[in-house]
């Protein structure tokens, strides 16, 4: 089932945009939400989040289950093959800064001929075993690699990491680039956005695929017009508050409108 998600995606994303969320919670229904919503890949964080391996193998499941690509950003290139050995559809490693980064990226996540990643047939990606060994070790290297560029050092080697390839998207990140560039938080300053036009422009060159966040809706169209394919739209948690805060304040003034006309 993992690999068939994996390819539609593929295919999705070579002719338009992908449409995802991050997530930070650890409850499996709003993951399965996710999927059966419709979206394309759910950004499951380990990062910027409670969660063990442990937990993201069950929110993996909760994915896989309802046809939404997983993705795990690491927290470290150290989880790297942890996370694909439980099942993940691909990795989102943060803080790019250069090509030896990439390379040591690859090596974890690919098996030979193109990586040396751990090899072991006894865990969940390879169905415990059940899975043929060359089956196994052909759909593993087929898993996405995103890199996030997000950093001054990254800025400075961008054209030697676009060069060199070997992953799949390459992703900027708004909120560490504001740090980078002295305006933090102020993800559309406008020093941010020349920079991500930046980027963008020089990966187009390469035929790279580009990804970014935002937690405005308004600013969606505007990036997939730029020509941004892997678009990801604010985190589980804060639309859940969101949404809790909307009705509140919905209620709040029907409530007082029916207190004034009574």
């Amino acid at each position: 089932m993992l690999h068939n998600i994996i390819n539609n995606f593929r295919k999705k994303i070579d002719s338009g945009p992908v449409f995802g969320i991050f997530s930070k919670s650890s409850d499996a229904a709003f993951i399965e939400c996710c999927g059966y919503a419709g979206f394309d890949f759910i950004i499951l964080d380990m990062e910027h989040s409670p969660n063990s391996s442990y937990i993201i193998q069950n929110l993996i499941k909760a994915s896989q289950l309802a046809g939404v690509l997983p993705i795990v950003r690491v927290q470290s290139s150290s989880q790297i093959g942890k996370v694909l050995d439980i099942g993940a559809g691909g990795i989102q490693v943060p803080h790019i800064e250069s090509t030896d980064d990439v390379l040591n990226i690859v090596k974890l996540a690919r098996f030979y001929p193109e990586g040396e990643r751990g090899l072991c047939r006894y865990v969940r990606a390879a169905e415990y075993s059940h899975m043929d060994r060359d089956e196994y070790l052909d759909k593993s290297n087929n898993c996405l690699i995103i890199i996030q560029v997000e950093g001054n050092q990254a800025i400075k080697n961008l054209k030697e990491i676009i060069d060199i390839g070997g992953y799949d998207i390459l992703f900027v990140g708004p909120y560490d680039l504001s740090q980078s560039l002295g305006v933090p938080g102020q993800v559309n300053h406008e020093l941010v956005e020349e920079k991500i036009k930046e980027i963008v422009n020089k990966c187009k060159q390469k035929n790279i695929l580009i990804g970014n966040f935002t937690d405005r809706e308004e600013d969606l169209l505007k990036w997939a017009n730029l020509g941004i394919r892997y678009l990801s739209y604010s985190v589980d948690t804060g639309i859940f508050y969101s949404a809790c805060r909307g009705i509140l304040e919905n209620f709040k003034i029907k409530i007082k409108d029916y207190t004034v006309k009574n």
